[in-house]
């Protein structure tokens, strides 16, 4: 995990509640209407000054949260101006501890990558390359604490085709069920009632307590394909996709309580 300056050192109480939140950035990418994937297309390939006004902006939301996953980060191609954005967006929003992966690289044009920004430092991240026809697709489960008694925080960015989701979530089923106190959060690309979630709720007794709520397109959302889910063990306070729309995603947030038996450390700990 990669700390960003000034680091604070941080303890989490029994019955805490940690407050979460997924994000679909695009790049940085502000998308207002469909007509804007072609006539912005170039963005998504060239450095332009406006992204990082609007990275600005999303750290800004992200920095009233304590753990933070991103989708559609970049870490440090032409298109970024060779910027690590979630490291930025680390720095900018306040967060002491953050860390990537890479899950498919264009050269020097794109590196497509997931975040993770934390204010409590993981005790251990691990990179999971998700099964698919076309390579490309990662999951990040990030652990805090230690033992049977650590939380994981998994962060994901399905793929398109029903068939690679169906196979992604088989092999994250696999992965929670490791675990007693787990969050998955992230873009799967298919609604709440799809044959894909049932099937991993079936298999991991996993919930979705913000079940049903769009967050795409972010100017008129229509469908929900934004999703964090928990384990039986973690308690859920306050679950919300929240009107933030800057990126062609909206956010969703959720508050959690801890398990009295989970720790979370800062930095000296």
């Amino acid at each position: 995990m990669s700390p960003t300056a000034n680091a604070e050192t941080l303890r989490a109480a029994p019955g805490r509640t940690l407050r979460l939140l997924s994000y679909n950035i695009q790049i940085g990418i502000h998308t207002r209407r469909y007509g804007q994937y072609l006539t912005h297309s170039w963005k998504h390939v060239l450095n332009h000054p406006q992204r990082f006004d609007n990275l600005n902006r999303i750290a800004a939301l992200m920095s009233q949260y304590d753990v933070v996953g991103i989708q559609e980060a970049d870490a440090g191609s032409a298109r970024s101006g060779f910027v690590n954005i979630t490291q930025y967006l680390a720095n900018e929003a306040g967060f002491p501890y953050w860390d990537d992966q890479t899950n498919r690289r264009i050269g020097r044009f794109a590196q497509h990558s997931l975040g993770v920004l934390s204010r409590y430092k993981p005790s251990g991240i691990t990179e999971h390359r998700l099964p698919g026809r076309i390579p490309g697709r990662g999951a990040m489960a990030v652990r805090f604490g230690e033992g049977e008694e650590s939380l994981v925080i998994v962060i994901v960015h399905l793929a398109l085709s029903q068939r690679g989701r169906m196979n992604q979530l088989d092999y994250l089923g696999d992965l929670v069920n490791q675990y007693r106190h787990v969050v998955l959060m992230g873009d799967m690309n298919c609604r709440s009632n799809s044959e894909e979630i049932e099937r991993l709720i079936d298999r991991t007794l996993m919930t979705e307590p913000l079940h049903g709520m769009n967050t795409f397109p972010s100017w008129r959302p229509k469908r929900n394909i934004d999703h964090i889910l928990v384990t039986p063990t973690v308690q859920v306070e306050r679950a919300e996709v929240l009107d933030y729309p800057l990126s062609d995603h909206l956010p969703v947030s959720m508050e959690i309580v801890l398990p009295e038996t989970v720790r979370l450390a800062g930095d000296g700990d």
